[in-house]
């Protein structure tokens, strides 16, 4: 893990997802007709919904565009202005979210796998990683999943800040 100093993760307000590799599996199902799906896990939906219900921000940067993220997106009642598909520079995508939501940098999470991601995390607070990302992902990384990505691993990070805030208490 990197020597950089973190934002406590008690002051995190926001939390970004990449998608493919961090909220998938990082398969991507190409059907007969050319349509694309993908498969989310439920317990990562849960705890996305557990930090909405807590009063914070969730947020999508991803590279690629698709349906089925809208359709996970509607589901979760994730606010769609804070998702960018099909994100060509990740650092800008950051700057959008930040200027919509009005949460400073510091207290910023950013779950990631892979290098396109690196851009943004590395400027965040609080930056975390799947425990199948990069080993660039983990360098820069102030927490690591023990959860791959598409696994649990959302889900883990969400628990580990909500109990930063002791505010995790399974029952």
């Amino acid at each position: 893990m990197s020597k950089r100093k973190y934002s406590d993760p008690s002051t995190i307000e926001l939390i970004i997802f990449d998608v493919d590799g961090v909220l998938t599996d990082g398969t991507i199902n190409i059907n007969d007709d050319g349509s694309e799906t993908k498969r989310f896990n439920v317990r990562d939906g849960f705890g996305i919904r557990l930090w909405l219900n807590a009063g914070y921000q969730i947020a999508i940067i991803t590279g690629r565009s698709g349906e089925s993220l809208k359709h996970r997106v509607q589901s979760l009642k994730i606010d769609p202005d804070l998702v960018i598909q099909g994100s060509r520079d990740k650092s800008e995508a950051l700057d959008v979210i930040l200027k919509k939501t009005g949460v400073d940098v510091s207290n910023v999470a950013y779950l990631a796998d892979d290098w396109p991601d690196l851009c943004a995390m590395t400027r965040v607070g609080y930056p975390m990683a799947v425990h199948d990302a990069e080993p660039e992902v983990v360098e820069v990384s102030a927490f690591v999943s023990s959860h791959k990505g598409g696994r649990g691993a959302a889900r883990d990070a969400i628990a580990h800040l909500l109990r930063s805030k002791g505010l995790y208490t399974p029952s």
